[in-house]
């Protein structure tokens, strides 16, 4: 949720940010007079308590003839103070829908428009350019053993698949190259539940707008996750966190699961969007003065790790309009994949200031002990989907695929080859 102080000081950029996303402004004023209501409730609510408590001692100071009106105003006055305190909570849900109805406030220097109107900060690498006609991911997979689309369907349905013998190796060296990555720099590493239940999920802001992606159990009323970043934002909420000693980063490896809800049709072929994935997610907490400094630094950690796996990539920022709900500002990596003639993503970092956090009430004490609302950003530094850059930049006339050297230890050869 947004900061509310900002919010009465600045309705117009909260205003701005909202027509920055395309969505409504006049959620705006909802709030606000939303807020007012709720201010409003509460006064009333708690002047009324202090008239029927100073009653009550009225009624014990009094003398038996004055005793009897006063116990009956009392009694009028009691049934007031459960009125309003039930307006009051009335009051206090109306607010909190109208609050949690407003996403983020967009960060100043983020790209205006839609999903298209990224802003390219720079290329990296050159795309390969090959003397013969290059395989897809899928064609090279199947024909090296490594991907089983035909039977990952037979057994759980459509864009399920099976990693098999070294596209097994291939995925599981890329986790640990990336798991490996994130210790050297100084992250905790987590294996976290992959089921949470719904105040985690909506905290990290995934029951809004990404609603229709997400999984559930009804019978348990609880979520599988699509990002390890849900059950790592819940770790410490309703916590105070120690970030004397700087910020608090955790890489948490976990199987994803989304339904691609309204994607049908698109990227269908292969296992560039599929509903079961593994990913090697940084999650990190801070104050809201380091978050900028931190965000760069996770950028940085993932364009080493796509330096490591020998892929030319772009990083795009981007715009307003394209945002999740929690992110105040977003940085993508996007691989060249040589079939399609495009770059694809590969990774995202967002900052998502103190959005997320509020709504999951983790905070940390300043240096004059006071709590205050902490900072979480995100950061993808490996998922099953680079397999797909991956094979097809580093594809050979014969079929034959060269394994990046930094995965070669992982995977046992150099050189991936059609089996015997």
């Amino acid at each position: 949720m947004i900061d509310l102080r900002f919010l009465r000081d600045n309705p117009d950029a909260v205003r701005a940010s909202q027509r920055a996303r395309g969505e409504d402004p006049a959620l705006v004023d909802a709030l606000l007079e939303a807020d007012a209501a709720r201010r409003a409730a509460v006064a009333t609510a708690d002047n009324l308590r202090a008239e029927h408590k100073a009653m009550g001692k009225l009624v014990g100071k009094a003398s038996k003839d004055e005793r009897s009106a006063l116990l009956a105003q009392a009694q009028e006055m009691s049934v007031k103070v459960k009125e309003a305190e039930v307006a009051q909570h009335a009051a206090d849900a109306d607010m909190d829908a109208a609050h949690r109805a407003i996403s983020n406030v967009v960060q100043d220097g983020a790209p205006a428009g839609g999903e298209a109107d990224y802003v390219v900060l720079e290329t990296v690498g050159t795309p390969p350019e090959f003397d013969f006609e290059p395989k897809d991911h899928l064609e090279l997979g199947e024909s090296l053993g490594l991907i089983d689309m035909e039977r990952g369907a037979k057994v759980s349905g459509a864009r399920f698949y099976f990693m098999t013998g070294y596209g097994a190796l291939l995925q599981l060296g890329l986790l640990q190259l990336a798991a490996q990555k994130a210790v050297a720099n100084g992250f905790t590493m987590m294996i976290p539940p992959v089921l949470v239940r719904p105040e985690i999920m909506a905290g990290t802001g995934f029951l809004g707008q990404h609603a229709s992606e997400v999984y559930r159990l009804a019978e348990e009323d609880l979520y599988l996750v699509g990002t390890s970043e849900v059950p790592l934002a819940g770790y410490h909420s309703d916590e105070i966190l120690d970030l004397s000693n700087g910020p608090k980063r955790y890489a948490g490896w976990s199987s994803c699961f989304r339904r691609e809800a309204g994607s049908y049709g698109k990227d269908t072929r292969g296992i560039i969007r599929v509903h079961q994935f593994d990913k090697v997610e940084m999650f990190v907490f801070t104050t809201p003065e380091q978050a900028d400094a931190e965000h760069q630094r996770l950028l940085g950690w993932e364009r080493d790790m796509l330096a490591a796996v020998e892929v030319p990539y772009r990083v795009i920022d981007v715009a307003a309009g394209d945002l999740g709900s929690s992110a105040a500002r977003k940085f993508d990596c996007e691989a060249w994949v040589p079939t399609q003639q495009t770059y694809r993503e590969l990774t995202s970092t967002s900052n998502c200031t103190t959005f997320q956090a509020r709504r999951l009430s983790v905070r940390y004490r300043d240096e004059n002990g006071k709590p205050q609302i902490a900072a979480t950003l995100n950061g993808t530094l490996a998922t099953t989907r680079w397999i797909v850059a991956i094979l097809e930049n580093n594809q050979q006339a014969d079929g034959s695929v060269r394994v990046p050297a930094a995965l070669v230890p992982f995977v046992g050869t150099e050189v991936l080859t059609p089996p015997k």
